[in-house]
């Protein structure tokens, strides 16, 4: 049974402090606001021809808008918008131990955290978007800091075939996570272009291959990925806003399509309705529920509970799963907020509350052969 949200009601911190300013700073590069980090990257993590989502220096949504200024991240973190203290520690019900394979068309997904998933299907063992680290963040003592621990102990993973890193933002690239799967699994890494330059720059060991929206890469088993748009950004620092690119994932499997999306806004819903158009439709997709509060400042690169069961909607997808939520603290909104949302959102769709699930790290979702 999960515990009770010991979250007290919402209020208001403002004071300026210098470890609040660091702590902000710090927090940059992962709530999707505005550009930076307390680091300084001004490489070129890419080279290559222009494209419609590439002006030769910097990867561009068309269908999308570029993050909030510094301004307004400024306004949101000393201005008015109340935020919801979270517990320090919210534990785990249990944790995971997973089989060491899942063969056929089954379908075992264990929530690890935050955008974390270990999928496991037809003989393979896939992460999506690991990070083990205690902080997602670039400096080890302050940022974004886990609540409770991941869902899976690293020492209790099967052997990794597969990781799936969707941008760069420290709570979907981990560096560190990438470099001990290297060290333990060898997996094969596939990721948007540019980002295996930041992954190698820190191991050169990593075995990160790069690719851009539209492409299939074939992974064994009968199965292959599509990189596709979602409407999001990237850094690592503070020169280096979308000199890499960022991607959702389709997996192609004789069983059926799912579809992992790590961060999007909703927007006009464009490139939801176009996976449809493109794919056909989804066995399954998994996507954020949480970091939209304030929706002012949000919206442009966070979806809403409500947003996400249109996106559920919008692509054909029969199930869902929620991510995103209940691991670390990025933005204004209660620790157990998102669920209760999503809760209400089917609702009002009318569409039946195990469709469309959001479960506790440790927990697992599973889908047999016969709901492929």
């Amino acid at each position: 049974m999960a515990p009770p949200d010991a979250s007290p009601p919402p209020q208001k911190s403002r004071r300026f402090s210098r470890r609040r300013l660091l702590a902000l700073l710090a927090s940059v590069p992962v709530i999707g606001g505005a550009g930076g980090a307390v680091a300084f990257n001004r490489q070129a993590y890419y080279s290559g021809p222009v494209s419609d989502h590439f002006d030769g220096t910097r990867f561009f949504d068309p269908h999308g808008v570029p993050p909030k200024p510094f301004t307004d991240l400024l306004r949101w973190q000393f201005g008015n918008d109340e935020k919801a203290r979270w517990p320090e520690t919210w534990p785990l019900a249990a944790k995971d131990k997973p089989p060491a394979r899942v063969e056929g068309d089954a379908i075992r997904l264990s929530y690890v955290g935050h955008a974390s998933f270990l999928l496991q299907t037809r003989g393979l063992n896939i992460l999506l978007d690991p990070v083990w680290s205690e902080r997602m963040s670039p400096v080890s003592f302050a940022g974004p800091k886990r609540a409770n621990p991941p869902g899976i102990a690293f020492e209790d993973l099967p052997k990794i075939d597969l990781v799936l890193v969707s941008h760069g933002h420290y709570d979907h690239l981990d560096a560190a996570t990438l470099s001990r799967l290297q060290a333990v699994h060898q997996p094969r890494v596939i990721t948007p272009l540019g980002q295996d330059a930041i992954m190698k720059s820190h191991d050169a060991a990593i075995r990160a291959e790069a690719h851009d929206w539209g492409d299939r890469v074939e992974i064994g088993n009968g199965m292959a990925v599509h990189l596709a748009p979602m409407r999001h950004w990237t850094a690592r620092g503070l020169f280096d806003r979308n000199k890499a690119l960022w991607a959702a994932f389709v997996l192609e499997a004789p069983g059926g399509l799912v579809y992992h999306i790590g961060d999007t806004g909703y927007g006009d819903g464009h490139h939801f309705r176009e996976a449809k158009r493109r794919f056909g439709g989804f066995r399954l997709a998994i996507l954020p529920i949480g970091a939209y509060e304030p929706r002012w400042f949000m919206r442009d690169q966070h979806m809403n509970p409500a947003e996400a069961v249109q996106v559920m909607i919008d692509c054909g997808a029969r199930r869902a799963l929620a991510h995103h939520w209940g691991t670390v603290q990025l933005t204004n909104e209660a620790i157990e907020a998102p669920r209760e949302a999503l809760a209400a959102a089917l609702a009002e769709r009318g569409i039946a509350p195990e469709l469309f699930r959001a479960i506790r790290p440790g927990d697992v979702l599973e889908l047999s052969a016969a709901e492929a």
